[in-house]
């Protein structure tokens, strides 16, 4: 069940970043979720993991991170953080727990918590946990957005082109090229040109760059 959840205005935009704040204790969430929004923030609580869940499921391009408590009923915090890793567009972990120990916040680091806070916590803190947070989840998404851009114009390359970029990228001269393709240097020249072009690159360190972003690694010509 979701506990006092926020009517974003019909003027708000979608991707305002919202902290998700999951936690069993109702009190805990009307207290944390009055100090968040004090600082700015916008704010969505719910009273379990579940809850939360479903309405990623509903939502599940809205940015910001996930507040959660450690131990809840059903699915806890480090269950529920294991969920959230497999999703399409993750949302950064902080936890904030009364039950802290040292095995669990290992476990939570290991899975790439943002921080592992223990209550009580002083305001500056959380508010810093959750600013950092925030910053990390847009670098994140810029990275998933660049990425997905560099793979429709990887898309957009024929066959060969494909073909020449992976011996490119490998550090095979023109020639070499042209004799491993059974063609002519002028047309590898024609292929890479097109390639630079499509892929929008200007420079071969680019390019390889493009191709590691993209898991288009190849082994090295020796």
């Amino acid at each position: 069940m979701r506990a006092e959840q926020e009517t974003p205005s019909s003027d708000r935009l979608v991707d305002t970043p919202v902290v998700h704040v999951v936690d069993d204790d109702k009190n805990f969430l009307r207290a944390v979720s009055r100090l968040l929004r004090a600082a700015g923030f916008r704010v969505e609580v719910f009273s379990s993991a579940e809850s939360f869940l479903q309405h990623r499921e509903t939502c599940p391009d809205i940015p910001g991170c996930a507040l959660l408590d450690l131990q809840m009923p059903g699915l806890d915090g480090l269950e529920l953080q294991e969920i959230m890793k497999q999703q399409k567009e993750p949302l950064p972990v902080i936890f904030l727990s009364g039950h802290g120990d040292v095995p669990s916040s290992v476990r939570a680091m290991k899975l790439d918590a943002i921080d592992f806070l223990v209550k009580p916590v002083a305001v500056e803190q959380l508010v810093a946990a959750v600013r950092h947070a925030l910053a990390s989840d847009a670098g994140a998404r810029e990275e998933r957005r660049q990425i997905r851009e560099l793979r429709t114009r990887y898309k957009g390359l024929t066959p060969r082109e494909r073909e020449v970029l992976a011996l490119v990228v490998r550090g095979l001269l023109n020639k070499q090229i042209a004799s491993e393709l059974g063609t002519v240097e002028r047309t590898i020249k024609a292929h890479r040109a097109q390639i630079m072009a499509k892929m929008q690159v200007r420079s071969l360190v680019e390019l390889v760059r493009v191709a590691e972003r993209l898991g288009v690694i190849f082994e090295k010509a020796v």
